[in-house]
């Protein structure tokens, strides 16, 4: 997992830490059981207070996303797939709302769209 710090950004350390954990786990880079790095570990290897990244697993928790088990350290959840899933539908909505900006400046109609996702998507590039 890295993670990536800017002090200077003006979101708090244990939100970036939030936000891209959460962008890792919604994007499904990071897939349910992976286990995290212990409260610890991480904010050694960050060099940040213990007290902020237990406050991040704290809000990670809290959202479902991870399961934290006492002596055995945190977890990506399995138990909230429904909300992982409606997550991605969102963020998958946002790419739609852009290309459909792009078509609209090039412009492309959307029938013309949906037969260039049809023709990308016989052609293999769906990654799947």
């Amino acid at each position: 997992m890295n993670i990536l710090l800017s002090p200077s950004s003006g979101e708090p350390i244990y939100l970036q830490i939030v936000r891209q954990v959460r962008g890792s786990i919604l994007q499904g880079e990071l897939t349910p059981g992976t286990p995290l790095p212990s409260i610890r570990q991480l904010a050694k290897d960050l060099q940040i207070s213990v007290i902020t990244t237990k406050r991040a697993y704290n809000e990670l928790e809290q959202e479902g996303l991870i399961d934290s088990v006492v002596g055995k350290g945190s977890f990506v959840s399995g138990g909230n797939q429904e909300f992982i899933r409606e997550q991605r539908l969102r963020l998958l909505e946002d790419k739609i709302r852009e290309l459909l900006e792009e078509c609209r400046n090039i412009p492309i109609d959307v029938e013309e769209l949906v037969e260039w996702i049809r023709l990308v998507e016989k052609e293999g590039g769906h990654n799947r």
